[in-house]
């Protein structure tokens, strides 16, 4: 058996493939109805759209498979996504990089597997949509063409998705991409009995900033807020825009101390993005800090409602 290389793009690769907020998500029509047109379409057995992430490869949608996902280093799909094209095994016994690969001589038992690459809108390889049968296939121009028409309707899929969980004006996630992105880290800060903070944040007189200065300042000003957010927060932390001037912030492992210092860090990047611009007002802030309590916080939204109650407290208080 032979291990897949890795792309010369990898990191840039997964970054991709995390921005679009859609690993370990729940099962989804519109990419079921997808795999299951494959199946009756070509005759398979098997069809599915993955997700090839850093050591394992996730099926959004399975149809004719019960897995989950698999390990990258035994996968079709890892050696797949290493080309442009669609890449194609008509018999895996034959083949002496999968002859004795788990998947072929164990359950599902693979001869054949074609799968087509799946980019995101950025034009990063992110998955396959891939076909597989029991026995040894081969696969005409007419088959080749479907394939890659059935790709490309995965691909709308997957932009929607990404659409669906971005705020459109700042480009952080929304209030869906952050309930789905919390629920997973939360999940597992509870497993690894890891400590998380959320921070609750509320943009000061954006009214006032609409009123006096237009909506496309006010605009700016959610925009440069939600920038300097980014510049200053970790990698592992999750940041949104839940709506109107509102935002919020899960600091993964992080203490409620941990977690003032980032405020104080993005407070001291606001501030001198306010001595520089010099827009002819000031961008300020209210925020809460609330430490997860497992016991407390059985719903992200009982998390979300103790951090706006205690920003709200400090808008009070500045009043």
């Amino acid at each position: 058996m032979r291990t897949p290389d890795t792309p010369h793009d990898e990191q840039a690769r997964l970054a991709t493939l995390r921005s679009l907020n859609i690993l370990d998500t729940l099962p989804e029509e519109r990419f079921d109805r997808l795999t299951r047109l494959a199946k009756r379409l070509f005759g398979v057995p098997i069809a599915v759209v993955s997700l090839v992430d850093e050591n394992r490869q996730w099926f959004k949608s399975s149809a004719g498979l019960s897995a989950s996902e698999t390990p990258r280093d035994i996968s079709f799909c890892g050696h797949a996504i290493l080309g442009d094209d669609i890449f194609i095994v008509p018999d895996a016994i034959a083949d002496e990089r999968f002859a004795d690969n788990p998947l072929v001589v164990n359950d599902p038992h693979i001869r054949f597997y074609a799968g087509c690459p799946l980019r995101a809108p950025n034009g990063h390889k992110v998955g396959m949509l891939c076909i597989i049968d029991r026995q040894p296939k081969s696969f005409g121009n007419n088959e080749l063409e479907a394939m890659i028409d059935l790709a490309a309707m995965a691909e709308q899929e997957i932009a929607a998705v990404q659409l669906a969980t971005l705020d459109e004006l700042t480009s952080i996630s929304n209030r869906r991409g952050f309930m789905m992105l919390a629920r997973h880290s939360l999940d597992l800060c509870a497993r690894q009995k890891l400590s998380a903070s959320l921070v609750f944040m509320d943009l000061d007189n954006l009214k006032r900033i609409n009123d006096t200065f237009g909506h496309a300042e006010g605009d700016r000003a959610l925009t440069v807020f939600a920038e300097r957010l980014k510049a200053t927060s970790r990698d592992a932390d999750v940041f949104a825009r839940l709506g109107g001037d509102e935002f919020v912030g899960l600091l993964i492992n992080a203490s409620r101390q941990n977690a003032e210092r980032v405020v104080s860090r993005f407070h001291h990047s606001v501030e001198k993005y306010n001595q520089e611009a010099k827009r002819g007002y000031d961008i300020s802030f209210s925020h809460g800090i609330v430490g997860f309590d497992t016991e407390k916080h059985r719903t992200i939204d009982a998390l979300l409602a103790d951090g706006d109650s205690l920003m709200y407290e400090l808008k009070r208080s500045k009043r």
